[in-house]
């Protein structure tokens, strides 16, 4: 090879090689942001809890580790959200049909909900798995629990907001850690509603609504974790 050939030679292989890094970084970066998607997002630990279940069973935080388990806050009486939500409890429930998965059901009408009535209120709504916890207790500690949850509760010494509640579930895995899933933005959503919607997007809740979007995100977020 002459000189001049070489020399052509070198020059085009120092173009190339930028061009191969580039689109090898292109390349790591995608997959990276890919996989990031993908991936769930440790918010916290769950706290603590002990309360007692529809079978007078003291259930704990510690009794649920090695299970994959959502956490909401209902009441029994509840009119408007609270069948929705347990109605999209129970879809997940059946769609996972898994002895490692689990549902927190957290009264904040204690007073009204005792172990007695919440166990009519599982028959009632066709609640039959045995990982299935309808919980209740003191109403302080569970506006307090509430609060570490940072899911809204109302205060329970306000009569107009006493029994006011979000439709927000919390996903929480084997370890006891609450997990999330990110947005299309790449930000956690934290929280995962338990409504119905009149639009596929979730933007305008509707107790009739026939869309439930965080619904089939959670049965798909909840595979992920029982793996």
């Amino acid at each position: 090879m002459t000189n001049r050939k070489k020399q052509k030679s070198f020059q085009k292989s120092k173009l190339i090689l930028p061009i191969v890094i580039f689109a090898v970084l292109f390349l790591v970066i995608g997959i990276g942001m890919s996989y990031f998607r993908k991936s769930l997002y440790t918010v916290m630990k769950v706290p603590e809890f002990a309360l007692t279940d529809q079978n007078s069973k003291k259930v704990t935080d510690k009794d649920m580790l090695g299970k994959v388990y959502l956490v909401e806050f209902f009441y029994s009486r509840c009119p408007t959200i609270c069948p929705v939500m347990n109605s999209n409890m129970k879809y997940i429930d059946e769609q996972i049909n898994s002895p490692d998965f689990g549902i927190i059901s957290i009264s904040i009408d204690p007073t009204n909900d005792t172990p007695e009535v919440l166990k009519n209120h599982a028959k009632m709504i066709g609640a039959t798995s045995p990982n299935w916890h309808f919980l209740s207790g003191n109403r302080d500690y569970i506006g307090n629990l509430a609060d570490k949850f940072d899911i809204y509760v109302g205060d329970k010494e306000d009569d107009a907001e006493s029994l006011n509640h979000s439709g927000m579930i919390a996903l929480v895995d084997k370890e006891g850690n609450l997990r999330c899933r990110f947005d299309e933005n790449n930000m956690p959503v934290l929280y995962y509603s338990g409504l119905n919607y009149e639009d596929e997007a979730g933007t305008k809740t509707s107790l009739r609504g026939k869309y439930h979007p965080d619904r089939e995100k959670l049965i798909e977020d909840i595979r992920k974790l029982l793996k």
